[in-house]
């Protein structure tokens, strides 16, 4: 009987450390409570940084004719280009100063059927060649008085101008040169302030020279392509 109660004993000695021998530290029961607590969120907050970049990276589309319709009311049928070429005679001289590289002439201004400048200058005047104009943006936008708009007194302004169909871009007949979208003239205030808050005219002068690569009115191609037209 002894015998018996002594090997119940030592089973549940031997029982008791068994459990004991696999029960965790207290240092794995943290551990394994901060893996289960740890937060799955790091791809979920990076994708979320994706979209705000993206989302803040969008930039207006604009229909060609919407800008069609922005160009026809800025450009201009007259330009004024250089004052020295209304000294050339026209008589192809050799190795004459008023001639171009390319063997064009150097002109005093240029006239086109249909409007196709927008000037880079705010005014010129040839006073050799007794000519002289000012860009109309210039007149409609600013004054003597306004040196400086923002982006609403910008888009108001080109609202009020006239439309006329432009040389570039699709056709746009007067009639349906209505702007009834003003997005377009929102993104050139954008691309001509430059990130300012107001446009000054002498700063507008400045971005339509760079936007035209040097050239004294700013066509179509060179307009289109400032405001993301395809």
């Amino acid at each position: 009987m002894k015998t018996f109660q002594s090997l119940l004993s030592a089973v549940a000695i031997v029982g008791i450390v068994h459990v004991e021998a696999f029960q965790p530290s207290a240092g794995q029961c943290r551990f394994a409570s901060n893996v289960a607590r740890a937060p799955a969120t790091s791809a979920l907050s990076s994708t979320e940084t994706d979209e705000e970049t993206t989302a803040a990276a969008v930039v207006p589309s604009i229909e060609p004719k919407e800008a069609v319709k922005l160009f026809g009311r800025l450009a201009e049928k007259y330009i004024m280009l250089d004052d020295s070429g209304g000294m050339c005679c026209y008589s192809a001289c050799k190795d004459c100063e008023y001639r171009l590289p390319d063997g064009g002439y150097k002109m005093a201004d240029q006239s086109a059927s249909r409007p196709k400048w927008i000037p880079t200058y705010e005014q010129r005047k040839f006073e050799n060649l007794g000519k002289e104009h000012e860009a109309k943006w210039r007149t409609s936008i600013y004054s003597d008085d306004v040196t400086a708009v923002t982006q609403d007194e910008f888009v108001a302004a080109i609202l009020e101008m006239d439309f006329a169909t432009p040389l570039g871009g699709p056709f746009v007949s007067k009639s349906a040169g209505k702007m009834e979208d003003t997005a377009a003239a929102a993104v050139l205030f954008d691309v001509l302030a430059d990130g300012s808050e107001k446009l000054a005219r002498r700063k507008m002068s400045r971005r339509l020279q760079e936007l035209s690569d040097g050239e004294q009115g700013l066509t179509w191609p060179n307009f289109s392509a400032a405001l993301g037209v395809e």
